[in-house]
């Protein structure tokens, strides 16, 4: 589903990715873990291009485009690759003059031209699976953060991305609310929808990754199943990092 060869990216003289190769198969649920400037937002915003990579190649679905550092990107090439991604990010960007509904409805009806009954059916039953049916008509300064994340996942998912791009998703939210998240996070990766999850919460790496990929300034040092790179790797550096995190 996705494959990423040889990337680099580099702002000014400070090199962020270096040589980044990754693997992510249909179904499966990759977290990005490691410490602040390792790299790994960066690495999810090349995936989106909202960030350009300065060499190597990225593959999501059918889509494949190479960088140089020298060509102009196609607008076209761009927009082909995205349609195949949604982004939460950490803060929640819903407009705050439209509902929950009606957030979840506007890039059905400016992006992918369903009527907007079409629209409205898809967010209806989207609240519903993230549990926040009876929100439908609240503005997001009547939710609460959790409730304002799990709209902004139905938002993504409304795309229908073959790919869900999390970054952060729980970090500006509370213990409890960032329970809601997560649980909305396990029933999709359960579900079998492709997801990249940059996060701290180890927890959720540990129950739900098919694989975790630990970074370190802008490499990627180990990329193995939860059991074998939170029980049982060799390396010190993932060793110091994971005694010191919650």
């Amino acid at each position: 589903m996705i494959s990423v060869k040889g990337l680099y990216k580099s702002f000014g003289d400070n090199a962020i990715l270096k040589n980044i190769d990754l693997e992510v198969s249909k179904g499966e649920t990759t977290v990005i873990i490691g410490p602040s400037g390792s790299g790994k937002t960066t690495l999810l915003r090349c995936l989106n291009l909202l960030e350009t990579p300065d060499r190597g190649t990225i593959k999501i679905g059918e889509n494949e485009l190479n960088f140089d550092g020298k060509s102009k990107l196609k607008q076209s090439a761009i927009l082909a690759l995205r349609k195949n991604t949604g982004m939460v990010f950490q803060g929640f960007h819903l407009f705050p003059h439209k509902t929950a509904v009606e957030n979840i409805m506007e890039g059905q009806v400016t992006v992918l031209k369903r009527s907007k009954q079409e629209a409205y059916d898809r967010a209806v039953v989207l609240l519903e699976k993230v549990g926040l049916a009876n929100k439908k008509d609240s503005y997001s300064h009547e939710l609460s953060g959790g409730q304002q994340q799990r709209v902004a996942i139905a938002r993504a998912m409304a795309m229908e991305p073959e790919v869900l791009l999390f970054d952060e998703p729980t970090s500006a939210l509370d213990p409890e609310l960032a329970a809601e998240v997560i649980k909305v996070m396990k029933d999709l990766s359960k579900e079998g929808m492709t997801m990249v999850v940059v996060t701290h919460k180890m927890s959720f790496a540990r129950e739900a990754a098919h694989k975790v990929i630990f970074m370190d300034q802008g490499v990627i040092v180990e990329a193995d199943t939860p059991q074998q790179v939170f029980d049982n790797t060799s390396n010190e550096r993932l060793k110091q990092f994971l005694s010191i995190i919650d």
